[in-house]
């Protein structure tokens, strides 16, 4: 009886209102962990400069020699690729090198040296996918979970867990090609008519589905951590409006709520995630050097690799700096995003008590 008594969290408001509160989310979310973002490849940076980086020798578009890096950039919502020549391209990262000794000190000489404004170096153009994206993702897990609650007449746990991989595995599958076109874009440094020449030669000579490149890793870390986080969520959540003896859920319990689930979530998918992040630097290294690219490794051989060469160990790589940046963003993701749903269904109940 307690599970009927939660209304549902979709209920009373549109789609576009939906949208709307999702997309707010989405660039709070991105406003708050970007710096943290900022500073990892800040610090990366000064570990690995470009003298240390890998000389381009093959590159087909220039006749100079041209040292190349590449490197994943997240802003809380979902992971970029950026290649950079020789630091020219990618300033806000390389630019005249301060020394820093940890994360407190890079946040304090960045602050003080460059500017607050630089904690967001680079954001602007990720926020063009990133957050239409994430509109797509929770539009869609709203939408398909009322419609799937609808259809089988309860509220079972199994609802959430596939609502969130079929809402994940949509937004993926729209994203992935255009995540790869701004990628060549960058790269290559093509204007848009360039650009339109280099996708159809590629479709040509590989077809549609070499748009699709890195799909597969992506869905393999995505929509399990997805099914994942909405059915901790949805249950972590109910079990605190319980302890709390609430009908519906605060903004303290949507924050808690998301923070938990998204923890367990980025532990139990670690591994997929560390295959992902070796796939998204090989398909970097692909696009500046195409000549001399080795053909990617699949999911499941890359893998049993990392397992061969660094045991278990290996597969969990980076376990703390993922829940550090994981946990707080899905905390702010969808407690702003709960918030504005509440919000809005206020706003329809008055116009409807306006109207009668």
């Amino acid at each position: 009886m307690a599970e009927k008594a939660l209304p549902s969290p979709g209920g009373g408001i549109t789609p576009l209102q939906q949208m709307l509160a999702s997309g707010t989310g989405a660039i709070l979310t991105s406003l708050f962990v970007t710096p943290l973002d900022v500073v990892k490849i800040r610090l990366q940076a000064q570990r690995t400069p470009f003298s240390k980086a890998l000389p381009a020798r093959s590159v087909p578009w220039g006749t100079q020699q041209a040292t190349w890096k590449c490197f994943l950039y997240c802003n809380g919502l979902m992971d970029h690729l950026y290649v950079c020549q020789n630091g020219s391209s990618c300033t806000p990262w390389y630019k005249a090198p301060t020394c820093f000794t940890g994360t407190l000190d890079a946040f304090v000489k960045i602050t003080r040296y460059e500017g607050i404004r630089s904690l967001w170096s680079g954001l602007p153009p990720t926020l063009v996918m990133a957050v239409p994206a994430t509109v797509i993702y929770f539009t869609t897990y709203d939408q398909l979970r009322d419609y799937l609650q609808a259809r089988a007449g309860s509220r079972g746990p199994h609802i959430p867990l596939l609502a969130g991989a079929l809402a994940r595995l949509g937004a993926v599958t729209v994203i992935s090609p255009l995540e790869l076109i701004r990628t060549k874009m960058q790269s290559r440094q093509l204007s848009y008519r360039e650009l339109g020449v280099c996708i159809q030669s590629a479709v040509a000579q590989d077809g549609w589905l070499s748009l699709w490149r890195g799909w597969g890793p992506t869905v393999l870390r995505d929509v399990p951590f997805s099914a994942l986080y909405w059915f901790n969520y949805e249950l972590v959540r109910e079990w605190l409006c319980g302890q709390a003896k609430l009908d519906k859920a605060t903004f303290t319990i949507s924050f808690t709520s998301g923070a938990v689930s998204g923890t367990v979530a980025a532990v139990l998918t670690l591994p997929f995630d560390v295959v992902k992040t070796q796939r998204q630097i090989e398909l970097g290294d692909s696009e500046v050097r195409p000549a001399a690219a080795s053909k990617p490794s699949s999911t499941w051989l890359l893998m049993r690799r990392i397992h061969a060469e660094s045991g278990t160990r290996g597969l969990f790589a980076g376990f703390l700096p993922r829940v550090i940046k994981v946990a707080p963003a899905c905390a702010i993701m969808i407690s702003t995003y709960e918030f504005g749903k509440t919000f809005f269904q206020k706003l329809n109940q008055e116009r409807r008590l306006r109207g009668v």
